[in-house]
């Protein structure tokens, strides 16, 4: 009997299609099962494609595509339709696609055979791919899963995403994915598995007679769709596998950056016959789970090395100094690696102060980090070596700059790109008087916060950034904390994260110290809070959302009894001769001070009399001016009192200036807009003093005439 016989006694017929000329042959038996005349012909494609259902014909190219991808047989189920388009018959088309040298076109031939399945439609719906449904669900569960997998962030949240994976039509109901430790196969985890079931696959050889080793060797997948065909080709672990009661399994490598990294295993509680179609989704999975696992590694490994980082580069704040209390935090950037450069430190000193120190180099990247250990070293050495604040900056600066030399020279970039400069406030605190002499490089001043809660910039003499100029001077500001006072410095990226420039950010920062405190570790989590929300508090950790600088804080507080009972709250100031621009420092300051005050109006001719007094000084005397402010008394019934002294015995008279004078209305002021003022001759010198009151004035007086 003849092959052609046989296949019609079968219901089987053959056909073959030229994707070039889109040509369709068949004999006689396909003829007749696609509804068209029993008998042998050629046909165009447009004369036999409105026999298939138009859902299954448009999936044919891809079967077809994959199959020759793999090197597989394409398999497909489709739908016979009348000249009516109702489905008559279903058949199953099986080809062997041969793909034609062709330069720049993509042709193959296809040749196989067709037969008919006894099966209706909807009874084989779950086991056929080639439908539109099936492919609609196919593209929503890789677009689900591929969002998924992407927004993993560690290796347990992609095993997490495996498990609940819920292919279309054929869902496995347990996975495993191996790993690669040297020579032999590492169990990464598992889902669908008792614990313990594992352990005959950790660690195993990767010679080992066993797919997932085959695979991470090969780099090929493996699709055993029964357990006799597991049986009959891996005999030797064939009684590992046979006590889970699958029938079909699925073995496909992990594939990142063209290194085999593992293999993923797809266990089935039923028979999967593993389709083009379905092993098309399986190999998508596949490649992107190992995406998904690098991606989650390579951000688990950075992670642990910027943890590890930090715990090196921040200090320890030791057991504390008598009579003051600390509190920091560290909160890195969230881009790349979590570390940058901004720090802290607290440094015991020979004489039985320490010395507060907050900085920032410039970048958020390894070569700031770098940067920032090194220069943080060198300004522990200056201070172990006993010397002032000014100079500890002044040799902190020397040393950046030709840190910065030598970066230049190795790495052959252009100086003004490569130039790196850092902020930094260095403080000595004698923890016995309160007092802090403060050098600042180019950083934000420091906020006291007095016994009542008022939170004021504390303006400070300043310098250029270090490492601008290798011989630059850093003045030194004396700060004095009473008992119970804090102070509070950080880093711009506490101000300035979240759009914010220095004043609104400063805006934003003030109720938050102003608020009632007696806990520093509360207050400085509080601060953090403020700026990138709860869970954000980590004195070292690690954070995974994304900041846009890092941040640094430093809080210390003088102890001692912290009342409210007579709110008050205090500013001073040395204003030198050879420093006049500190006047306008000064005004500031008393700005500051008031920011709460009721009316306006006072706090602008406070700051007249203030830049009088102080301007006298400096212009008829040779000393310098000391200003003292200070705000006592419970809100709006609060007095203002500010002194400026000097060591000039000679008292001011009060003058009548002509219109055209250019001086002599200091006092003339005062009287005008103070509620009291006067002189107070002391031992060596003289004091001018004013005061002004929030509530209902009394009449102003005047203690002294003359300017």
């Amino acid at each position: 009997m003849r092959t052609e016989e046989i296949l019609v006694a079968i219901g089987t017929g053959m056909f073959s299609w030229d994707s070039s000329t889109g040509r369709i042959t068949l004999d006689a038996e396909a003829a007749r099962l696609l509804g068209l005349p029993a008998e042998p012909a050629t046909r165009p494609g447009a004369e036999v494609r409105p026999r298939f259902h138009p859902a299954d014909w448009n999936e044919v190219d891809g079967v077809v595509n994959f199959a020759i991808a793999e090197g597989t047989v394409a398999e497909a189920r489709m739908r016979i339709l009348d000249e009516d388009g109702n489905v008559v018959r279903t058949v199953r088309s099986r080809s062997k696609p041969v793909a034609v040298d062709s330069p720049g076109r993509h042709v193959y031939v296809l040749m196989g055979t067709l037969q008919e399945v006894a099966e209706p439609p909807e009874a084989t719906a779950a086991h056929t791919p080639l439908t539109g449904d099936w492919r609609r669900s196919r593209e929503a569960f890789l677009l689900d899963a591929g969002r998924a997998l992407a927004e993993a962030g560690s290796t347990e949240e992609v095993l997490r995403v495996a498990g609940s994976l819920s292919m279309p039509g054929f869902s496995p109901d347990g996975l495993a994915l191996f790993g690669v430790s040297g020579d032999r196969l590492t169990v990464i985890g598992h889902h669908g598995h008792n614990v313990g079931d594992e352990k005959p696959f950790t660690f195993m050889p990767l010679e080992t007679d066993y797919p997932a080793a085959e695979v991470v060797r090969t780099g090929e997948a493996i699709y055993l769709s029964s357990p006799a065909q597991y049986r009959k080709r891996f005999p030797t672990t064939w009684p590992l596998a046979r006590d889970f009661g699958r029938r079909s399994w699925a073995f496909l490598p992990l594939i990142a950056a063209g290194h085999t990294m593992g293999a993923w295993m797809a266990g089935f509680r039923h028979s999967v016959a593993f389709s083009p179609d379905e092993r098309s989704v399986l190999t998508t999975v596949a490649r992107m789970l190992a995406q998904a696992l690098a991606r989650a590694g390579a951000a688990e490994t950075e992670r642990e090395l910027s943890l590890g980082l930090q715990k090196a580069m921040m200090p320890s704040l030791g057991p504390g100094v008598p009579g003051l209390t600390v509190a920091a935090r560290y909160i890195p950037t969230g881009g790349g690696l979590q570390v940058g450069g901004d720090w802290y430190d607290v440094i015991p000193l020979p004489n039985g102060r320490i010395a507060l120190v907050i900085g920032d180099v410039q970048g958020h990247d390894v070569r700031a980090a770098g940067l920032m250990g090194q220069l943080r070293i060198a300004l522990r050495a200056y201070a172990a070596e006993g010397h002032r604040p000014d100079a500890v900056l002044s040799r902190a600066s020397r040393f950046l700059s030709g840190l910065t030399d030598t970066y230049d020279r190795v790495e052959g970039e252009d100086a003004s790109d490569a130039m790196r400069f850092a902020t930094c406030l260095y403080a000595e605190a004698d923890p016995e008087t309160g007092t802090l002499d403060v050098a600042r490089a180019g950083h934000p001043d420091p906020v006291v916060i007095s016994v009542d809660g008022t939170a004021v910039i504390r303006q400070t003499a300043g310098g250029l950034p270090l490492g601008v100029e290798k011989d630059a001077d850093y003045p030194t500001t004396r700060v004095v904390l009473g008992a119970g006072e804090t102070i509070m410095l950080c880093t711009d990226g506490l101000i300035e994260t979240g759009g914010h420039d220095m004043a609104t950010g400063w805006t934003r920062l003030r109720p938050v110290l102003e608020q009632p405190s007696e806990d520093l570790e509360k207050l400085a989590d509080d601060l953090v809070q403020a700026v990138h929300g709860p869970g954000s508090h980590h004195t070292t950790g690690p954070l995974v959302d994304r900041r846009e600088d890092d941040i640094a804080v430093l809080v210390l507080r003088r102890e001692g009894v912290r009342t409210r009972r007579t709110p008050s709250r205090r500013s001073a100031m040395t204003i030198a001769q050879a420093e006049p621009e500190r006047v306008a420092t000064a005004r500031q300051q008393l700005r500051e001070l008031l920011h709460d005050w009721a009316d306006p109006e006072q706090i602008d001719s406070a700051e007249l009399m203030v830049s009088e007094m102080a301007t006298n000084v400096l212009v008829h005397t040779d000393g310098d001016a000391l200003l003292v402010a200070e705000v006592t008394g419970e809100r709006d019934e609060r007095r203002l009192r500010v002194e400026v002294a000097d060591a000039s015995d000679e008292l001011p008279h009060k003058r009548r200036p002509g219109e055209m004078a250019s001086s002599g209305r200091g006092l003339v002021l005062m009287e005008m807009l103070a509620d009291a003022w006067g002189v107070d001759p002391r031992g060596e010198g003289k004091s001018i003093w004013f005061e002004l009151y929030e509530a209902e004035k009394p009449e102003a007086t005047g203690a002294a005439e003359g300017s």
